[in-house]
């Protein structure tokens, strides 16, 4: 799995060329999609946001493919406060796919 990380200024930024690269859907609005079968995804690309003066300003979005092709966005705050369920399965599917591609 090919995976791309980068960092950014802005969150919008990171939307905006995602949007580009045809990352339409947003998986915030239908999380129970990726917490419902979670290997039927796979990040293609994470953007990292990391504030300045606030670590909770901290976000991390991420560039979904599902394995029928549909590409979406997924915007996580900063991970150690954030309780979301599809966050924790996103969290999980990166440190997956680090796994595969050391071996």
């Amino acid at each position: 799995m090919e995976r791309n990380m980068y960092h950014y200024a802005t969150v919008s930024k990171a939307l905006e060329e995602l949007a580009q690269k045809g990352f339409t859907t947003d998986f915030n609005l239908e999380e129970e999609r990726i917490t419902g079968n979670p290997d039927g995804f796979e990040i293609v690309h994470i953007y990292r946001y990391e504030g300045e003066s606030d670590p909770g300003d901290e976000a991390t979005v991420y560039g979904i493919r599902s394995n029928k092709g549909e590409m979406g966005v997924f915007v996580a705050g900063d991970l150690s406060m954030d309780d979301k369920n599809a966050t924790k399965v996103l969290h999980d599917l990166s440190i997956k796919g680090r796994e595969q591609q050391q071996n």
